[in-house]
């Protein structure tokens, strides 16, 4: 799968997330008992096992962290609200998240809820924009 599947850059420093291939992605990966634990157990938090290359801009960091904790074992709420927790720890206030199809009401409310502080969840069709308001100019 190659960097442009996963997050598209645009002139403007725009983020895409292509969630569809985070999920492929998590399909094809080799899961160890530790992994699959720290998958599903929400007491657990979010654990990563290699941190990126900080040379690397926050969009390649954000998707290399992605790529180690999006999993088809957890809802698509709390897969996105670990998107977002990601973004946050690499300073990117703003980026969007193709999803498979739009998502209800009640669930960016439970991403709202997972996520806990306050942000932006705008739904346009398929695409979710998020912005992170403690990071605005």
């Amino acid at each position: 799968m190659s960097d442009k599947e996963l997050a598209s850059t645009g002139r403007d420093c725009h983020i895409c997330l292509n969630y569809i291939d985070f999920l492929a992605a998590s399909c094809k990966k080799r899961w160890s008992f530790v992994d699959a634990i720290y998958g599903v157990m929400p007491i657990f938090g979010m654990v990563t096992k290699n941190s990126p290359d900080q040379s690397c801009p926050p969009s390649e960091r954000l998707k290399a962290l992605a790529l180690q904790i999006i999993s088809t074992q957890v809802s698509d709420e709390i897969n996105i609200a670990r998107l977002i927790t990601l973004a946050e720890q690499q300073h990117i206030e703003r980026f969007e998240i193709l999803l498979p199809y739009p998502l209800s009401e009640q669930q960016l409310e439970a991403i709202r809820e997972e996520y806990v502080k306050p942000l932006s969840l705008e739904q346009h069709d398929d695409r979710l924009t998020i912005a992170m308001p403690a990071f605005s100019h």
